[in-house]
C-alpha cells in the first residue's frame, strides 16, 4: 500500500520543491531583496518550479522535469543574462540552486527513462 502511495513520486519531485522554496526566500535571507532583477527572478523562478514540482507529485510527467531543466539552466544563465553578476549573493544564489534543480531533473528524466513505473 504504501508503495502505491508512492508511484510516481519521485524524491527529484520533493527535491525540486525543496529547492523552489529555498529559492524563493533567498531574495530576503541572503539579502538580495533590494536587487530587483535578481530577487523579481528568483520569485518568478521559484513559483515555477514550485508549481511543476507540485504537478509532478501529483501526476507525473516527463515533460515537467524537462521544463525545470530549462528553469535550471535559466537560473545559472540570468545573472550574466540579467545583469546582475555584481552581486556576488545573488549571482551565487542563482547560479548553485540552478546547478541542483538541473541536477535533479536530469535525474528525474534519466530515473523515468530507465525505471519506468510498473503497471499493475
Amino acid at each position: 500500500m504504501a508503495n502505491d502511495l508512492m508511484e510516481g513520486k519521485k524524491p527529484q519531485d520533493w527535491i525540486n520543491l525543496i529547492l523552489a522554496a529555498c529559492l524563493f526566500i533567498s531574495p530576503w535571507v541572503v539579502g538580495f531583496a533590494a536587487e530587483t532583477a535578481a530577487a523579481w527572478n528568483a520569485w518568478i523562478a521559484a513559483v515555477l518550479l514550485g508549481a511543476l514540482a507540485l504537478a509532478a507529485l501529483s501526476v507525473f510527467a516527463e515533460w515537467e522535469e524537462w521544463v525545470n531543466l530549462v528553469v535550471g539552466l535559466w537560473l545559472i544563465a540570468s545573472p550574466w543574462l540579467l545583469g546582475f553578476v555584481a552581486n556576488a549573493n545573488a549571482m551565487a544564489t542563482h547560479v548553485v540552486l540552478g546547478v541542483l534543480v538541473v541536477a535533479a531533473s536530469a535525474w528525474a528524466v534519466w530515473d523515468s527513462r530507465h525505471h519506468p513505473p510498473a503497471h499493475a
